[in-house]
C-alpha cells in the first residue's frame, strides 16, 4: 500500500470511477453525497475536495476535445462570462459565513440536494425536456441565445461552487436546446472546456477557505482514475434503459434527503 493513501477513500474513488465511466454522470453527483452521507465529511470539505478532483480530471478531457477541435469557444466564453463572477460571489458568501460553520454546511447540503434532484429529473426526462425547450426557443435571436447562455453560466457557477454538481447533465441539456444546430460532440466539448476553469477556480477558492483535504483528494484520485479507465471499456455493454432510471432514482432519494 502506498504511504499516505487511505484504502477506504481509494476504494470509494474506484467505485465512483466505475459508475462515472459507465453512466457518464459527473463524479460530483456521486462522490460528494457519498462523502457527506456515508463518511460524515463536512459538506464544505466534501465539495472543495471534489471540485479540485473534478478540475484535475477534466483537464485531460478538455485538452482532447480542444485537440480534435470539438470545442465551440464562443459558447465556452459566454458560459464563463456568467459562471466566473457567480463562482467568485459564491466563494465570498461562503467566506463570510465561515467555510466550516453550521450555516455554510446547511446551505451547501440544501444546494447539493437541489442540484441532485435537478440532475435526476434531467436524466429521466431528458428527451421530453429537450423537446419542450426546443419549442420555447424556436426562432430566438442570437442576442437572446447569448444572454441565456451567460445566465446559464451564472446558474452553473453558483451550483458548482456550492455543491460541485451541475456542470454536466444540467448544463449540457440546456446547451442542446440553445444551440440545436451544433453537433453534440461540440456541445459536450464546450461544456467540458468550460467546466475546467470553473471547477479549478471554485476548487482553488475552497482551498483558500481551508475546505480541501489533500490527503483525501489523492486517495480518491488513486482509485477513481483506473475505475474510469476500466469501466469505459464496458460502457457500451450496459443497457442504458436499465441503468439510467436506477441511477436517477438513487440521486433523487439522496437529493431529497440532503435538501429537506
Amino acid at each position: 500500500m502506498l504511504h499516505g493513501i487511505d484504502p477506504v477513500f481509494a476504494a470509494s474513488g474506484l467505485a465512483v470511477g466505475l459508475l462515472v465511466g459507465i453512466t457518464g454522470v459527473g463524479g460530483g453527483s456521486l462522490m460528494t453525497p457519498l462523502l457527506v452521507l456515508v463518511f460524515g465529511v463536512h459538506p464544505a470539505t466534501a465539495v472543495g475536495t471534489d471540485l479540485l478532483y473534478a478540475g484535475l480530471t477534466k483537464i485531460t478531457g478538455g485538452a482532447v476535445h480542444a485537440y480534435h477541435r470539438s470545442v465551440d469557444w464562443r459558447i465556452t466564453r459566454r458560459l464563463a462570462y456568467g459562471s466566473v463572477p457567480a463562482a467568485l460571489l459564491s466563494l465570498l458568501l461562503l467566506a463570510h459565513l465561515g467555510s466550516s460553520s453550521k450555516a455554510s454546511g446547511g446551505i451547501i447540503s440544501t444546494t447539493l440536494g437541489i442540484a441532485l434532484l435537478l440532475t435526476a429529473v434531467t436524466l429521466i426526462f431528458r428527451k421530453a425536456l429537450l423537446a419542450r425547450l426546443a419549442r420555447v426557443m424556436n426562432g430566438a435571436s442570437e442576442q437572446t441565445i447569448s444572454r441565456l447562455t451567460v445566465a446559464l453560466g451564472a446558474v452553473l457557477g453558483v451550483l458548482v461552487t456550492i455543491s460541485s454538481v451541475g456542470a454536466g447533465a444540467i448544463g449540457a441539456t440546456v446547451l442542446l436546446t440553445l444551440y440545436p444546430t451544433s453537433p453534440i460532440v461540440r456541445i459536450v466539448g464546450s461544456d467540458i472546456a468550460h467546466a475546467v476553469p470553473l471547477t479549478l477556480i471554485a476548487g482553488a477558492g475552497h482551498w483558500w477557505l481551508g475546505s480541501v483535504d489533500l490527503h483525501m483528494l489523492v486517495s480518491l484520485l488513486v482509485g477513481s482514475i483506473p475505475g474510469i479507465m476500466i469501466s469505459s471499456h464496458f460502457a457500451s455493454r450496459v443497457p442504458d434503459r436499465v441503468l439510467r432510471p436506477i441511477l436517477a432514482g438513487t440521486l433523487a432519494v439522496v437529493g431529497g434527503r440532503l435538501a429537506f
